[in-house]
């Protein structure tokens, strides 16, 4: 077996209903009681913070909230929060919304601890020093920021960059899928798809696969094919969301552990030109992205097609080719956005959209089958 490494949060927590009883649960592994709550606007005004910040309170702790992050949050949303955070000395930061909060509070925890300039984080293993404690609550079952070590910041109008380090694990995690039960039908679907993308190239990753992702990924596959449906149409469905939050998870700590490719290289410029969310780029660039790796990842595609299928005796390719058919019918099924054209990205842009996608080295390198910047403009047509 080739050597390989396995990184994961602290400890996690799965309870219907657990925010409630964050004053509680924070209490009992934290001797810090001065939190700074990191999310956003509309979780805060739509009441979604308040069973977590009365159980904070009513168990002693001092609680400021930052609820300025927006999606693709640019670097000034991160100094605005450290800032308030080392005016009201906090000293536990507590993430509870969709990917973005989640981010912004990892890079806030560093910053609270550390005088390491931001510029001088990104890429990979540049983080020096440690941070003050972390725990994190997500409100969505898509992106898997709460168990991954990668903060992504838009760093110019339309480009963005990432921070990789293992600083960036939290020390808890609190699953409480009672918490994505307001998500309407489009939000569900697009952010569900991304988690499966995050499982799937997890599992089809050229570099760091190992035996344990391939683990997580599977059974990311399997709760989330069985689910999507079902949580896209009756969000309430207590089950259905419970497994979508664990397999999202799930998923987090596959492609954590072996990286993502072509398609979050393909989605990345999408979302930095056109401010769409990450679960729907995803999405919109996912089938294409599928079709045009399977000269490469077809054995892989087969294994995943007795995952969301169950077992067969056709070969290889017919099993692979099916799975690539059941991500497509699942996610026009979905509701989901499934054209470039239905979102507004105009077709003049496609050239200037592959040409960015090249910018995404990190990315590209990981995925089965090389992608030159004419097959990434091939991809975009294919999608639009």
């Amino acid at each position: 077996m080739a050597p390989f490494s396995f990184d994961t949060p602290g400890s996690m927590r799965v309870e219907w209903g657990g925010a409630a009883r964050m004053g509680a649960l924070l209490q009992s592994w934290f001797a810090q009681r001065n939190v700074l709550i990191v999310t956003d606007r509309f979780l805060n005004e739509n009441g979604l913070l308040a069973p977590a910040l009365a159980s904070l309170k009513a168990e002693g702790f001092s609680v400021t909230v930052f609820d300025d992050v927006v999606a693709d949050p640019p670097e000034h949303i991160v100094t605005s929060c450290v800032a308030q955070g080392k005016a009201a000395g906090a000293n536990l930061v507590l993430g509870l919304g969709g990917g973005s909060s989640m981010d912004i509070a990892k890079i806030t925890a560093l910053m609270l601890a550390s005088d390491q300039p931001l510029s001088e984080m990104y890429g990979i293993d540049n983080v020096r020093g440690d941070r003050v404690p972390l725990v994190q609550v997500p409100t969505t079952a898509g992106t898997g920021s709460e168990v991954t070590n990668i903060t992504i910041l838009t760093t110019g109008e339309t480009t963005k960059m990432g921070i990789v380090s293992k600083q960036l694990y939290a020390d808890l995690v609190l699953l409480d899928a009672e918490l994505t039960t307001g998500l309407p039908r489009t939000q569900t679907a697009a952010t569900g798809i991304d988690a499966m993308v995050h499982a799937i190239e997890g599992f089809t990753s050229q570099h760091k696969k190992n035996p344990l992702s391939d683990i997580f990924a599977r059974e990311a596959l399997r709760l989330m094919s069985a689910n999507l449906l079902v949580a896209c149409a009756d969000g309430t469905n207590r089950a259905a969301r419970e497994a979508m939050l664990l397999g999202a998870n799930l998923a987090g700590q596959a492609f954590s552990n072996s990286p993502v490719a072509a398609v979050h290289a393909l989605a990345y410029p999408l979302g930095g030109h056109y401010h769409l969310p990450h679960g729907l780029t995803n999405a919109l660039m996912l089938g294409p992205v599928l079709r045009y790796n399977m000269t490469a990842a077809a054995a892989l595609y087969a294994e995943l097609a007795d995952v969301v299928l169950g077992p067969s005796d056709a070969d290889v390719q017919v099993r692979s080719a099916s799975f690539v058919a059941f991500m497509q019918d699942l996610m026009e099924r979905s509701g989901a956005p499934l054209r470039l054209r239905d979102v507004n990205v105009p077709e003049a842009d496609l050239p200037m959209l592959a040409k960015n996608a090249m910018l995404q080295s990190r990315l590209l390198v990981n995925n089965p089958v090389e992608v030159t910047e004419k097959d990434a403009l091939e991809l975009y047509r294919e999608a639009f």
